[in-house]
């Protein structure tokens, strides 16, 4: 996706990484381990279901050493249509313990505006986490004048209260920090002139998103 509130805007491009192996990976933990304590390995992005064959030999060589696997997704590779990718997701979620899930906005066309894409497979990877109970931590930005009405914030909290498989709920705040690198890549900022969000504005929206679980509980 091209999410307009994106701080990370370097990773939009594929090849300029840093190549690496799963065994790497894991050899480097197994390094540090007596510091990690009781962490694991997240796998971020970008969108690491760009790379599903990678993560999911990461996570397989992760289980074999007892390490908690984490997937920070916005699950937007989903479809539900399409056997061979639930096939291949399925595979990756077998060693996955836990799955972030970002959901950036409950409607369809704002979501559409706002990153690139249908939110449709989100949703649809969403219902198929609860299906396989696989524990879920949602996360939503909350953008000032964009995600913040409280007509999407309470349609987003119906949909999570819906779920029975969700652990957590991360509401953020929307920030400029990510602005700088917009500058340096040359790039153009979409939501330029946007202040970051009040936390008056974040408790209510926390208690929008509250507002919806409640009323389908």
């Amino acid at each position: 996706m091209r999410c307009a509130y994106c701080h990370n805007p370097d990773t939009w491009e594929f090849g300029k990484g840093t190549e690496v192996t799963p065994e790497e990976i894991i050899n480097e933990y197994e390094k540090n381990r007596e510091f990690y304590q009781n962490g694991g390995i997240t796998v971020s992005g970008g969108e690491p279901l760009m790379q599903i064959d990678f993560v999911t030999r990461l996570f397989q060589l992760a289980k074999e050493s007892k390490i908690h696997t984490c997937l920070d997704t916005s699950g937007v590779v989903f479809d539900e249509n399409n056997p061979e990718i639930i096939k291949k997701i399925d595979e990756l979620l077998k060693v996955c313990d836990l799955v972030m899930l970002d959901i950036k906005q409950i409607d369809n066309d704002k979501h559409k505006d706002l990153t690139g894409f249908e939110n449709s497979g989100i949703l649809s990877f969403a219902r198929h986490l609860e299906e396989l109970k696989k524990p879920v931590w949602i996360r939503t930005v909350v953008v000032p004048k964009i995600t913040d009405a409280s007509e999407y914030l309470i349609r987003l909290g119906e949909f999570i209260g819906r779920m029975k498989n969700v652990k957590a709920i991360d509401v953020l705040p929307y920030h400029t920090m990510g602005v700088k690198k917009y500058e340096e890549l040359g790039i153009g900022y979409k939501l330029d002139g946007v202040n970051p969000l009040s936390k008056q504005d974040l408790e209510k929206a926390k208690k929008n998103i509250m507002t919806g679980i409640r009323s389908v509980r």
